[in-house]
């Protein structure tokens, strides 16, 4: 995984010698030149050094988007079959979406890739990503913004379960296939890599006719692991996280650098929000500028509410278009992009908002609960409420001290926060403890825990400490470029 490991072949010694070994890859592979190219490269150097204990299996996605996909993953089976490599076809039978065809079909592909690879008790996934793929996501993210990219990540953790690697992500698509060509394997050209309507497509023809253009990318992928890293440092310094629900930044906090302000900010307000991705440049920039800025008071920017104030910043998410989930026995699902809900339960389940729920908890006499106020100490009973109702109990309400803490904090804040907090119901009534300690409730991170790429690691999993869930996979590799890691 190295700009200087151009050679394929060198590419893919270089990749095998630095994985944790015994190892199972799980090679994605459609037919086309770049992921035929990585399985016989990968073949031929895994029987070359039995000693690394490397073994492999395959699998092919059908997307069903057009005619004769199915034939074609038969002949990629063929080929598997040929090498006695194991291969299994995974089909995208959900129905398809009439726009974002390209998103979802990435959704999807690598979804079942991950079924593939726990079928397979695989180790890791490999794709065929090349440095062609490479400069044309550069060129296009280029066109959108002017700052700098990291590109096409060399390693990314899928579902916090599969690390999905590249490792010909800097040989070129020309020398993959003068190695088939070589060995006289043929590969299949998808059609849709000629349709002028993907950007991607326009793109590639661009580049053909100016292909001088490099990148240092490696310099890029530095930059960022640094930043992840002092974004990690800044959360441990200046950022706490009061019973699940509210995020607070210190006034010293806000006064760091700016960079450094910006990708830790960036990415608490996605995981509050629940969004998986970081406010775009223009609203961060907002974002910025209000919270560095003289005047207390309140923004929203991503689903988020700033509320700044004397003693810092305080951060939850905004009331405003919390959707309720519904999830029969047996199902999971994700919840207003911050909470992973699996029901245990034999009888379907509601997870929705507190704020419908908390006026009837707190009105502790037969006054009307419009006119029951909220204080700190309504605040931390009824956030006690809702941690009975959750296996793990993922608010830590009831550590020493925490409702000391919450006395000290602004009333309206925590108001805010404990209105957005989870709550399960079942018919129209709460879950009892007993029945919700059927349910996994936890703490999901939109912007990471779907894909996680490895620069943002370092800051991902300190923060998961912080949310007391489980630690991030790490990567199955010795080294990175001959670094030991």
């Amino acid at each position: 995984m190295s700009p200087d490991a151009a050679s394929p072949q060198r590419a893919i010694l270089q990749f095998l010698t630095s994985l944790q070994s015994p190892a199972r890859i799980l090679v994605a592979i459609s037919g086309g030149s770049d992921s035929t190219g990585l399985l016989l490269l990968l073949d031929e150097a895994a029987k070359a050094a039995p000693h690394l204990k490397i073994s492999l299996c395959a699998a092919t996605v059908d997307h069903a988007l057009r005619a004769g996909s199915a034939d074609e993953a038969r002949e990629v089976a063929a080929l598997c079959a040929s090498l006695g490599i194991p291969h299994i076809i995974m089909i995208w039978q959900d129905d398809k979406p009439k726009t974002g065809i390209m998103a979802a079909a990435r959704e999807a592909r690598y979804g079942l890739l991950a079924a593939a690879a726990e079928s397979f008790e695989a180790d890791l996934i490999v794709t065929g990503h090349t440095f062609d793929d490479q400069r044309e996501t550069l060129q296009m993210r280029g066109m959108r913004t002017e700052q700098i990219s990291t590109g096409i990540a060399d390693a990314v953790l899928f579902n916090r379960r599969f690390w999905i690697l590249r490792p010909l992500l800097f040989s070129s698509r020309a020398d993959i296939r003068a190695f088939l060509k070589e060995r006289g394997v043929p590969w299949i050209d998808d059609p849709s890599n000629e349709d002028v309507t993907y950007e991607r497509v326009r793109t590639r023809r661009k580049l053909s006719a100016d292909a001088g253009a490099e990148r240092n990318i490696r310099a890029a992928w530095e930059a960022r692991l640094a930043l992840s890293a002092r974004g990690a440092d800044w959360r441990d310094r200046h950022f706490t996280l009061h019973g699940g629900l509210l995020g607070q930044v210190t006034p010293d906090g806000l006064r760091q650098d700016r960079a450094v302000l910006d990708y830790a900010l960036g990415r608490l307000t996605a995981i509050f929000g629940g969004q998986p991705f970081v406010p775009g440049r223009a609203q961060m920039d907002r974002v910025l500028t209000f919270v560095t800025g003289s005047r207390l008071g309140r923004m929203t920017a991503g689903r988020v509410v700033f509320d700044l104030r004397r003693d810092g910043l305080h951060l939850a998410r905004e009331s405003r278009g919390i959707l309720p989930l519904v999830l029969r026995p047996g199902e999971a699902g994700v919840w207003d992009g911050r909470f992973y809900a699996r029901n245990g339960l034999s009888t379907s389940i509601v997870v929705e908002a507190a704020t419908p729920y908390a006026p009837s908890f707190l009105c502790l006499s037969q006054e009307s609960s419009a006119s029951k106020s909220l204080d700190a100490k309504d605040t931390s009973r009824f956030i006690e409420s809702i941690t009975a109702q959750t296996r793990g109990g993922w608010i830590p309400v009831t550590s020493t001290g925490m409702r000391e803490r919450m006395h000290h904090l602004p009333k309206a804040a925590w108001k805010r926060a404990v209105a957005s907090a989870p709550v399960l119901s079942a018919e129209g009534n709460p879950l009892s403890e007993e029945s919700a300690r059927m349910v996994e409730l936890t703490p999901y991170f939109a912007p990471f825990d779907r894909f996680l790429t490895r620069f943002d690691f370092i800051f991902a999993n300190r923060l998961s400490a912080v949310f007391a869930t489980a630690p991030y996979a790490r990567l199955p590799l010795r080294s990175i470029d001959g670094k030991t890691i």
